[in-house]
């Protein structure tokens, strides 16, 4: 039997991404994509690539008598749509967006697990609800992680990196125009991006929570994160990269890099690729994802395959676009 998916919100950039990787992954079937704006017109009418794939209509509300709901929604919009709906027990939720990421109570009965494998797994694995982790977050939490579970952080983190034009959603605003994004770079939210709030949260446990200076940036490109995160250190770059291997040694999506990292490794994968240096007394990570496949939808599809007790990698084995 295979694990019978419906997706709510199935015109955005990260439905579409999810559906890619789902009609691929061998043990998933969707049974039903919901949208409220294009309700009764085909699938491929949002995601033209899917022609042939996805030609069923989407339907007006989820399907919820199936094993997992995906909740591709905007932001502050998964939880006053769940409370409108009659959740079946056993019904598994996995949310895309950032409405339970910082829930510290039960929803109608529900914990939601912060889906961020390398440091949640075992949780996640007892999980039935998942608060999928936000695309910079995944990014400076995976570059941070080895450091912030071993040592306490004294120093203040640097951090810069920049997204690309998929990560500010499918509405357009003055800045997603081809227009202003062509041949043209911009920061925003300096200091205050939202995804700030989650990485503490999530660090919490650990060894601290480090002061944090981040500056986004918006890229003239379509998909991708590169992070630049740096900060004093006393190690040694043998002692930082073979931290950094040794955490990540066994994690399938994350790759310790001994050559420079660039987008196009990563873009179109559900992997993260890391670079370690240690430069006149700084410790230097460079941490590379495809914002909609390990920074959203892939990361959801990897969530999934731990709660159903399957191969994490099942389904998203994804080949880079190198060229």
């Amino acid at each position: 039997m295979k694990i019978r998916a419906s997706v709510a919100g199935g015109t955005g950039y990260t439905a579409g991404e999810l559906l890619r990787i789902l009609q691929q992954h061998p043990a998933v079937e969707v049974v039903s994509v919901s949208s409220t704006s294009k309700a009764g017109a085909p699938i491929h009418t949002a995601h033209p690539d899917l022609e042939g794939i996805f030609d069923q209509p989407f339907d007006d509300t989820p399907l919820l008598d199936v094993d997992v709901l995906f909740l591709c929604l905007g932001h502050g919009v998964s939880k006053s749509f769940l409370e409108k709906l009659t959740l079946p027990n056993q019904l598994k939720i996995i949310d895309l967006s950032r409405d339970f990421r910082y829930q510290n109570s039960p929803f109608q009965g529900r914990d939601f697990v912060y889906g961020l494998p390398e440091l949640k797994r075992d949780k996640i694995i007892e999980a039935s609800n998942i608060a999928n982790p936000g695309c910079f977050a995944t990014a400076i939490q995976l570059a941070l992680l080895p450091f912030v579970s071993k040592y306490k952080p004294e120093q203040e983190v640097h951090i810069s990196a920049i997204t690309g034009s998929t990560g500010a959603g499918g509405t357009l605003s003055p800045t997603t125009h081809f227009t202003w994004r062509n041949n043209n770079i911009s920061s925003y939210k300096v200091f205050t991006h939202q995804h700030l709030g989650e990485i503490e949260d999530s660090f919490r446990l650990l060894k601290g929570v480090p002061e944090m200076h981040f500056v986004p940036m918006r890229g003239d490109f379509t998909r991708g994160i590169f992070a630049n995160v740096y900060m004093k250190s006393s190690l040694t770059e043998t002692e930082a990269i073979n931290l950094y291997q040794d955490f990540y040694n066994h994690e399938p999506f994350v790759q310790v890099s001994q050559r420079d990292v660039s987008l196009k490794t990563v873009v179109n994968t559900n992997r993260c690729f890391l670079q370690v240096r240690v430069i006149e007394g700084r410790l230097y990570i460079a941490s590379a994802i495809d914002n909609l496949v390990k920074g959203a939808s892939g990361q959801a599809v990897q969530n999934m395959n731990l709660i159903f007790g399957l191969d994490e990698t099942l389904g998203l084995q994804l080949k880079p676009t190198m060229l």
